[in-house]
This record gives structure tokens, C-alpha cells and sequence, in this order.
């Protein structure tokens, strides 16, 4: 929908002379990259094309999200939407001549040719197709959600760092709970306690050079792009590394490079690196992001502490608030820079709020 509702592609549409068919799965576009906060704008889109094709002109279903329903990969979308277009008469060819092209194509002939049968099914009744998928299983919130949370946590956090890395997330946390426990009462809901043990990790957790290494040389990783990709293909790497890029003079920001299959020597190495983290031996340490990073961990266990120290039911909303901020610092390099900023402009703003108890606590209320 994105390519579709683009202005070159509105520009060789016509009223009366085009059809389309369109997967309106939410497919991210750059705008993520740079605004956090960016939604898909979906209503947007599909009200551009009706404009120029007319209501009646254009069909728009989630194919990706029904294909891989029905067949399991994603990569069955195509041949679902072409089966769609040829049912409803919009391609003129015979069904032999692109049966013909699903073979000679060679790739997943069978889930191919599968999901042009689905996608002629879907365009005869829609509803029944959609009816005959599975319920996507919804997960039950129970009291041991949270625990669930933590435990999550500190398993990522003993694979990104070590298990002493892991404990000090779980001391923190736990004081935490314990605290609000305290205020909250018998079977209370412990919001706070939640935000940090989600928000805790995340600045525990920075995505620097030894992570994207230790990602990339998970052989689950390598598990899932196996199972999504067929017959011969290679990987390339775009990486903003600052030690292999210069800024660009422009801007002053490092523009992404593109490297080939020998990263992945470079990857296995840093990977066994990363004991190095934060130390005086870490090359990478020494950047104003990855300093940034270190002081906003020691910054928000410094704010949770002043939390505790004063938190009663009443100012639980906005110690909730502050515990939150760190939802903000989102992205990389630049981006995540100007988001920090953002950021911090709030919390100063909600501490000063927070030292004034009065204050605080009817505005909270």
C-alpha cells in the first residue's frame, strides 16, 4: 500500500482504465527510523487511491497476514495477491501460462502454486477464506505476568552482558515491588514496578558494536533467515560503524557503509569481546553515544532511588511517569541523541514536580 499510494504510482493510475489490489499489511517506512512516535498512516493511503481509482476500483485485504496464516511464510503474499487479481479477471493471461511461470520460476513451487489457489478462493469469497483461518491465541494476563516480565529480562541481560549483569537489574527491581507492594496492598496492581522492570533493561541493555556482533552470530538468527530464504543468496551488512566511517562533512553524521560476508569474522570476534563493555579496554566506549549510555544506567538508578525514598498510593502516577521516560530514547546515533534530549528536558521537568510533594502529589492524583 505503501508502494501503491506513492505519487509516481498515483501518476500512471486511471479512473475507469485501472483495478488494484492491494495488501495493506503495516509495512514500516523510514519515517520510523527518524520519528518514534510514527504511525502507519494507513486510513491516508487507501483514501488517496479510492480518489483516484474510484471505490469500487480497488480491493484492499491484508494478503500478507492471511497468506502466512494459511501457508506459514510471508513470502507466500505475491502469488496470493496475483491469484486474487487473476480471479477477479484483471490479468490476461491463462491460468496455464502462469502456472507454467510458478515452475519454471523454480522457487517454492508448491507453496506458490498453493497460495495462487488461495488467493482465487479469497477473490470468489473473502469471508470464507477468512474464516477458516486459525484465532491468532490470545495469552491470558495472570498474576504471574510481571514475573514473567522480570524473568525475560534477565535472561536477555545474562546473554547481552553475564549473570552478574542480570542481578543487578533483578536487586533493583525487586526493591521496587517490594516498595510498592508495600502501598499498593494486598492484590493491588504494581504499575510502577512494571515500568521499571521493562525500562531498567532497556537502558541496561544498549544496543552497541558487541551486541550487534553476539545478534548476528546467534545461530537462531541464522535458523530463521535459512527458513525464509531459498537456494543461493548472500547477506550484506549496512553498519554506521564509527572506528570503519567518517561523518559526513555536511552533516557531521556517520553515513551507513556496506559490507560483504567477511563482517561475519569481525562480528564472531567482538562477540567474544563483550566482557570489555564499559571498561577502560572497551575501543568503543570512549564515543559520546556509547558515554551517553553508560551515564543515562547510572542516571535512572539515581531516580529510582529518589523515588523510593518518598513514594506513597498517592505519587505513584507520576513516579510511574518518570520511571517511563526512558520509552523516549529511542534509535541510533543522532536520532537517539536528540531523542535523549527530548527526554531530559521532561524529566526535569517531572523531578522538580516530584520535589515538591504538595505539588506532586495532587497533580498526580
Amino acid at each position: 500500500v505503501v508502494v501503491a499510494a506513492s505519487a509516481e504510482a498515483l501518476a500512471k493510475m486511471a479512473t475507469g482504465r485501472t483495478r488494484a489490489v492491494v495488501n495493506c499489511a503495516e509495512t514500516p517506512t523510514s519515517d520510523f527510523t527518524r520519528n518514534p512516535d510514527w504511525s502507519f498512516p494507513l486510513d491516508a493511503m487507501q483514501a488517496s487511491l479510492r480518489d483516484a481509482l474510484g471505490s469500487g476500483e480497488v480491493d484492499f485485504l491484508d494478503a500478507q497476514a492471511i497468506a502466512t496464516a494459511l501457508l506459514g511464510d510471508n513470502l507466500a503474499t505475491n502469488a496470493f495477491l496475483l491469484g486474487f487479481a487473476w480471479q477477479r479477471g484483471m490479468i490476461p493471461a491463462s491460468h496455464q501460462a502462469l502456472d507454467q511461470a510458478i515452475e519454471l520460476n523454480g522457487a517454492a513451487v508448491g507453496m506458490n502454486r498453493e497460495a495462487f489457489l488461495w488467493g482465487r478462493r479469497a477473490a470468489h469469497d473473502l469471508g470464507a477464506v477468512q474464516r477458516m483461518l486459525r484465532p491468532t491465541p490470545v495469552i491470558p494476563l495472570h498474576a504471574d505476568g510481571l514475573d514473567h516480565v522480570i524473568a525475560r529480562r534477565q535472561e536477555q541481560l545474562t546473554a547481552y552482558q553475564d549473570a552478574a549483569y542480570a542481578k543487578r537489574y533483578a536487586r533493583l527491581v525487586e526493591r521496587v515491588r517490594a516498595a510498592e507492594s508495600a502501598i499498593a496492598g494486598p492484590g493491588g496492581t504494581l504499575r510502577l514496578t512494571e515500568a521499571v522492570a521493562r525500562q531498567y533493561a532497556r537502558v541496561l541493555a544498549y544496543k552497541d558494536e558487541y551486541e550487534v556482533a553476539r545478534l548476528y552470530t546467534d545461530p537462531a538468527f541464522w535458523d530463521r533467515v535459512d527458513a525464509t530464504f531459498e537456494g543461493d543468496f548472500t547477506v550484506r551488512y549496512h553498519l554506521a560503524a564509527p572506528l570503519l566511517a567518517r561523518p559526513d562533512p555536511k552533516t557531521g553524521r556517520i553515513a551507513k557503509r556496506s559490507f560483504g560476508p567477511g563482517m561475519m569474522r569481525v562480528f564472531r570476534v567482538l562477540a567474544r569481546f563483550k566482557g570489555l563493555r564499559g571498561t577502560r579496554w572497551d575501543p568503543f566506549g570512549y564515543s559520546e553515544e556509547r558515554r551517553m549510555e553508560r551515564e543515562l544506567i547510572v542516571q535512572y538508578e539515581q531516580d529510582v532511588e529518589e523515588l523510593l525514598a518518598s513514594l506513597s498510593f498517592l505519587r505513584r502516577p507520576l513516579a510511574v511517569e518518570i520511571a517511563s521516560l526512558p520509552e523516549g530514547i529511542r534509535g541510533f546515533g543522532h536520532v537517539k541523541a536528540r531523542n535523549a534530549a527530548e527526554v531530559a528536558t521532561k524529566r526535569t521537568t517531572l523531578l522538580d514536580r516530584w520535589r515538591t510533594p504538595e505539588a506532586g502529589a495532587v497533580q498526580a492524583a
